[in-house]
């Protein structure tokens, strides 16, 4: 069975303070995006910064990196309309006018570390409704129990249509912890033909990505969720991570999935 690998690049919170390598201006996205999919990866999960290296969804900017994006190789792109905490929601949804085949929506407002991440039901409602419109295949990312019941609301009121696609989002300050209990309540409560990945923060990355890969879940490798490679190593960049996380694959005898093998897996719209 194929794993599905998406490389997170740049994330909202981390800054080149942390990791000079990170990735933050189009150019710099780019050209690490396609690195990554050289070494493997089938989806790119892109947040944007604006000149200052603030989160942003100014559509310009957006624009300009999925065009370079798709000018260096043909990876199939995952918009993030989590931006950042300081960005309005109605800014937010505004990212999937610009119609990439996926784009994340978050169903539940939470505590998020020492912010609020604002997520109004009348807008992830009307959030997921001009993603049905538009085509546009919704990553749903969930960081706790509830979330995924809200997920399946959704899903039963005709918002979402499936296979669902969700991303298990563990560790954040505000949501689940990263453990394996924590991941293993979830995913045993997920639809059957739902395709899954986890993403656990910090230094659970390592050992829940082998776990999830390990269930039969996909993997997401990348500076968004990790900086560092192990403990006193900084990674430089994020072909590192996701070499590492092919290497996984491999030694669950998994093969990695190429892009039209994960556009068959998420049921993706053709344009």
């Amino acid at each position: 069975m194929s794993a599905i690998i998406t490389v997170a690049p740049t994330g909202p919170i981390a800054t080149k303070s942390d990791n000079p390598t990170l990735p933050t201006q189009p150019d710099e996205i780019a050209a690490a995006v396609e690195s990554a999919y050289h070494v493997g990866a089938s989806i790119a999960h892109i947040h944007l910064r604006d000149e200052q290296d603030r989160p942003t969804a100014d559509l310009d900017i957006a624009r300009r990196t999925i065009d370079l994006i798709a000018q260096r190789c043909p990876i199939l792109i995952q918009l993030s309309t989590g931006v950042g905490l300081s960005v309005p929601f109605e800014e937010r949804e505004k990212l999937v006018e610009l119609r990439p085949r996926m784009a994340t929506l978050n169903p539940c407002s939470m505590s998020f570390g020492a912010g609020e991440f604002s997520n109004p039901p009348d807008g992830v409602r009307r959030l997921a409704a001009r993603m049905q419109e538009l085509g546009v295949k919704p990553e749903l990312e969930i960081y706790d129990t509830g979330h995924l019941d809200a997920c399946l609301r959704l899903r039963d009121a005709g918002l979402l249509e499936e296979p669902l696609q969700f991303s298990i989002v563990l560790g954040v300050v505000g949501g689940a912890a990263a453990t394996a209990d924590n991941l293993m309540t979830i995913v045993r409560r997920l639809p059957a033909d739902a395709a899954w990945q986890i993403i656990a923060i910090g230094k659970a990355n390592l050992d829940l990505t082998a776990m999830g890969l390990a269930l039969g879940g996909n993997a997401r490798a990348g500076m968004e969720d990790v900086l560092y490679l192990r403990k006193g190593e900084p990674t430089r960049g994020n072909e590192p991570l996701v070499a590492r996380t092919v290497r996984l694959v491999e030694a669950l005898d998994r093969t990695v999935a190429s892009v039209a093998e994960a556009e068959a897996t998420l049921g993706l719209q053709s344009y």
